[in-house]
């Protein structure tokens, strides 16, 4: 094109694609003000105009508002500064609707009513801040003022809740339950009562001895022997059961410095046959699936099954 050449408003649109409306706007605003005018008035353009009128085109196609578009001219920012800022403004946008979406899918699978659709989509659509926010509040309220393990306790509290920046449903689903579950009342009066117990034995003689990490091994051992033995069809009062029971018997007599005995067995077969609320397991399984770890293993079955298997070797 012509450097000297002028363009009426007509022309520069039929070049440009862009309305005479638009133009003219742009032109009032002063973003691509006229090169010159004609005897009558009318505005006319040069090459120049239509390059600046190309770049406020792709500028306002990424986003970007009148004012920045100004700064970008008026060379007080670069492209490059405004593309990143836009960038990072789209990302969010992009995240929220991604998590809407998995919101939705939840809605579509879960069924829920009007005010609980309400709640998962003000729950899923939390910060990272307030989501630990969510969790700290919890263990502040079921640990706070205790005497307890403060190295156990903070590595509990450690674990947050992580959603990735495009969740699936499951996860969604996930974040939504554990939410629900902190925040129900009777279940931190369980954790409470649980972390008071532990509380009020410390350093008492009903203390139960801290494991080593070899003894925690062998524990995990024995379980999975356990876990084995259920799924081969044995019972408690098998003869594989009394084998596991035995050898139960004898790492509780190790762990605790104590005789093997029908005293020493009646209290392993309370400890592990305690009642157990099965939320306490949950709460971690939840945060696997929301922070895609490996699944959470449980042992409380296995527990319950040595219970009754150390049961029947009592006299």
């Amino acid at each position: 094109m012509d450097d000297a050449q002028r363009y009426t408003i007509g022309e520069l649109s039929r070049r440009t694609g862009l309305s005479v409306k638009t133009i003219r706007f742009y032109s009032d605003s002063g973003v691509v003000p006229p090169t010159d005018r004609t005897h009558s008035g009318y505005r006319l353009y040069d090459v120049t105009a239509i390059a600046r009128l190309e770049l406020v085109r792709t500028l306002r196609e990424l986003g970007a508002g009148l004012d920045e578009v100004r700064r970008v001219l008026a060379e007080e920012t670069s492209v490059r500064r405004l593309a990143e800022a836009q960038l990072a403004l789209l990302e969010d946008q992009m995240r929220l609707l991604r998590t809407r979406r998995a919101v939705l899918r939840a809605v579509v699978h879960l069924d829920r009513s009007t005010e609980e659709v309400k709640l998962m989509h003000k729950l899923a659509t939390m910060s990272d801040a307030e989501r630990n926010r969510l969790i700290d509040e919890f263990w502040d309220e079921t640990i706070g003022g205790l005497d307890v393990d403060q190295q156990f306790a903070a590595w509990m509290r450690s674990a947050k809740p992580e959603l990735p920046d495009d969740p699936s449903t499951e996860q969604v689903e996930a974040w939504i339950e554990l939410a629900e579950l902190v925040g129900d009342s009777d279940f931190r009066t369980t954790v409470r009562r649980l972390w008071e117990q532990q509380a009020a034995q410390a350093g008492g003689e009903d203390a139960t001895p801290v494991r080593t990490k070899e003894e925690a091994a062998r524990w995990w051992t024995l379980f999975e022997d356990i876990e084995q033995a259920k799924e081969a069809g044995h019972t408690p009062d098998s003869e594989r059961g009394r084998e596991l029971a035995e050898h139960a018997a004898e790492l509780w007599a190790r762990q605790n410095g104590s005789t093997d005995g029908p005293a020493a067995r009646a209290e392993l077969a309370d400890s592990f046959g305690a009642p157990y609320d099965e939320r306490l397991s949950r709460y971690w399984e939840l945060l696997a699936i929301i922070n895609d770890w490996p699944p959470h293993p449980t042992t409380e079955r296995q527990a319950h099954w040595l219970a009754d298997a150390v049961r029947a070797t009592l006299p």
